[in-house]
């Protein structure tokens, strides 16, 4: 990993690189911003960043060069050289799922069998893929075992290191529907009433309210609220991943995708709720004392010692209370597809279901929730009857037969 500082040398701003070269010993690179001091430390830090994003292309070129050279690297060795240089440019979690696949499944597969880079052929990456099905893995999963192999193998290509993809021409894993379990208003009621007195009680309306992901919910502050314009801002998240084999929580100043942050109306009962746990919240502060802790004091949902909420004890704990309660089991994230699914039982048009939920595009949420957009099919029904009117025909035809012989009629 590199990182950068300015320094000031002569009066000019200096980008100081800091890095570990191959055999892991630390060294440092000082280039010239070629930008005075006074009055361009905006310029020179953006300079900076430019000269560590070349520099950094520079060091993954000259590691993959190597490579490309010796033509003898394995398959499995390749991709998780490849696997550390994506690392800095994708999310963390991102590369915790690639990480675990690569370093489970393919791993198992390809050292035991030891392919050359150079030799891969899409019959060895079918057979893998066959391999996985044998063993269970449904379509979706293959599905992202075959995105990291084919961009693993497209980088392969760019660098020149493969005359071609042969991830290209396999054929693509079939994605498969996903039917998710849901609440009915009934359900969600008897849920929300008999919660009442559970320390999760909050998560679960405002969960169920929003149709919130658990990275969400979990991810608001209160500065998310607008409590004067009656607003809720969707825009910071926490997931918790296992990151160099330990379980780390990763707080996001961002949420899953561009659509994933957005302003919705707080609705009044959800207001008064905060405000009421806010008021909490301080009685706890109090309580505790110096023991109380501040790293996640901007934290909506947070234990009464000031400690987040962690993603786990979300799920494992719902699970728990629905069976104390004697309720039916979904999943916490079904709090999400039951918010969807009382929408469109409401008449809430798709459309505005996307933008409630932050979907990236309307055909996520039509392929989830379609088979469920009753009023919809029902209105189809009512409208290709109304057009064909078989009732009215049907009368037409006897009023037709009674005024005429019986013979026409047979």
């Amino acid at each position: 990993m590199v990182t950068v500082s300015l320094h000031e040398k002569n009066g000019i701003y200096q980008a100081v690189l800091n890095y570990k070269d191959n055999n892991g010993k630390r060294k440092q690179k000082w280039v010239s911003t070629k930008l005075k001091v006074r009055g361009n430390k905006k310029q020179a830090l953006a300079k900076a960043e430019e000269i560590k994003t070349k520099f950094e292309n520079s060091l993954n070129c000259n590691s993959l060069s190597k490579v490309n050279h010796t033509n003898n690297i394995l398959f499995i060795d390749f991709i998780k050289d490849w696997l550390e240089i994506v690392r800095k440019t994708i999310e963390p979690s991102t590369y915790t799922s690639y990480q675990q696949i690569v370093n489970d499944r393919i791993n198992k597969y390809f050292t035991k069998k030891p392919i050359k880079l150079v030799d891969l052929q899409v019959i060895d990456i079918q057979e893998y893929y066959n391999t996985l099905y044998k063993d269970g893995l449904s379509g979706n999963s293959v599905i992202h075992h075959h995105a990291i192999i084919r961009k693993c193998l497209d980088y392969a290509y760019k660098m020149d290191i493969i005359p071609n993809n042969p991830a290209d021409k396999v054929q693509r894993p079939k994605k498969e529907q996903y039917i998710g379990s849901f609440y009915n208003e009934n359900e969600l009621n008897e849920l929300f009433e008999k919660s009442k007195d559970d320390p999760m009680h909050l998560i679960i309306l405002v969960t169920a309210y929003y149709g919130l992901r658990r990275s969400e919910v979990l991810g608001l502050k209160w500065d998310a609220f607008d409590f004067e314009n009656k607003t809720i801002t969707i825009k910071h998240t926490v997931i918790i991943a296992k990151l160099d084999g330990k379980r780390q929580l990763i707080k996001k100043d961002r949420t899953k995708n561009k659509s994933s942050y957005r302003t919705l109306p707080l609705v009044n009962e959800i207001a008064e709720k905060l405000l009421e746990f806010k008021e909490q919240q301080e009685y706890f502060k109090k309580a505790f004392g110096k023991s109380y802790s501040k790293e996640y004091k901007d934290y909506v949902f947070v234990k009464p010692d000031g400690k987040l909420v962690r993603p786990d004890y979300i799920s494992e704990h719902f699970k728990i209370l629905l069976n104390n309660l004697g309720l039916r089991h979904i999943r916490f994230h079904d709090l999400r597809h039951s918010c969807a699914s009382l929408l469109l039982a409401k008449g809430v048009p798709m459309k505005a279901i996307q933008e409630w939920l932050g979907h990236s595009n309307f055909s996520t949420t039509a392929n989830i929730y379609a088979h469920l957009d009753s009023n919809s099919k029902q209105f189809s029904a009512d409208t290709i009857s109304s057009a064909f009117n078989l009732n009215n025909v049907q009368k037409n035809r006897n009023e037709e037969c009674e005024s005429s012989s019986l013979s026409n009629c047979i």
